[in-house]
């Protein structure tokens, strides 16, 4: 790994760890709540504690100014909700784009066991050999996710983790298995840091569970989009999400520790 990618690594997390807050979700679904005015969100997640920002590239200028000196992720690949298949997700720019666009990493989604699965491991071959050149980490966000498949199955999402690395990239984010004990499976199936995606908002007890499941596991953190920037509080969200990844904290010691009532 070049001096660089270490480098950029230190910029979208602390010491090893990760909080990445997602907000490519306007290609997705549109400027829904928490992205109409992205840029007080990403003021309040990046107070609260999170390490980087993920966007699509023309989201840019929106980040740099309000990012309170947090890591930037450019997303290099996408498709919408109402679109033909969503999971067949297609490029959206290049690492040298990306740089322009004051990158510090680049990530990629990959859909493992989709209909368009071999078309998106080609993508994600090439854009780490790119990236490499420049010494800019990739992120793979590797999901177990396609016809007929349980997304939530540790040897599925292990399957995926393990792809990632053996392709090149520098982190995995993936699915959660809901329980830390099936969820070592995952970690343990690649060397790489493994990163649990947030999925659809759960409730704060609930997403605080699965981050702390995660942990115990030995994941390095969370890409966690919706249940923070659409959380009524985004900065207090961010703030317990980081209790737990960077502070250890137990699920209601995160809570309260960020001022959010500990639900019965």
């Amino acid at each position: 790994m070049h001096a660089g990618t270490h480098a950029r690594l230190d910029r979208i997390g602390t010491d090893g760890r990760y909080l990445v807050v997602p907000m490519d979700h306007g290609l997705t679904l549109g400027a829904v709540a928490g992205l109409a005015d992205i840029e007080s969100t990403i003021d309040a997640v990046t107070r609260g504690g999170a390490d980087s920002i993920l966007t699509q590239k023309g989201i840019a200028p929106r980040v740099h100014p309000n990012s309170n000196g947090a890591g930037y992720i450019v997303h290099l690949n996408g498709s919408t909700a109402g679109g033909p298949d969503a999971n067949d997700k297609r490029l959206t720019g290049t690492v040298e784009g990306a740089i322009r666009a004051g990158a510090d990493a680049v990530s990629l989604h990959l859909n493992v066991g989709s209909e368009t699965e071999p078309n998106q491991i080609e993508d994600l071959a090439r854009l780490t050999e790119q990236a490499t050149e420049y010494g800019v980490p990739v992120l793979a966000m590797t999901y177990a996710r396609g016809p007929g498949v349980d997304e939530a199955d540790p040897e599925r999402l292990a399957h995926a983790a393990r792809l990632g690395e053996e392709l090149g990239a520098d982190l995995i984010k993936t699915g959660y298995s809901g329980d830390a004990e099936s969820f070592e499976r995952v970690t343990g199936a690649t060397r790489l840091p493994v990163l649990i995606a947030g999925g659809d908002p759960a409730g704060d007890r609930a997403s605080l569970e699965a981050v702390r499941g995660a942990m115990d596991a030995g994941a390095a953190g969370v890409s966690m989009g919706r249940t923070v920037f659409q959380h009524d509080d985004p900065e207090a969200m961010a703030r317990a999400v980081s209790g737990v990844v960077h502070d250890d904290l137990p699920t209601e010691e995160a809570l309260d520790r960020a001022g959010l009532a500990v639900e019965a």
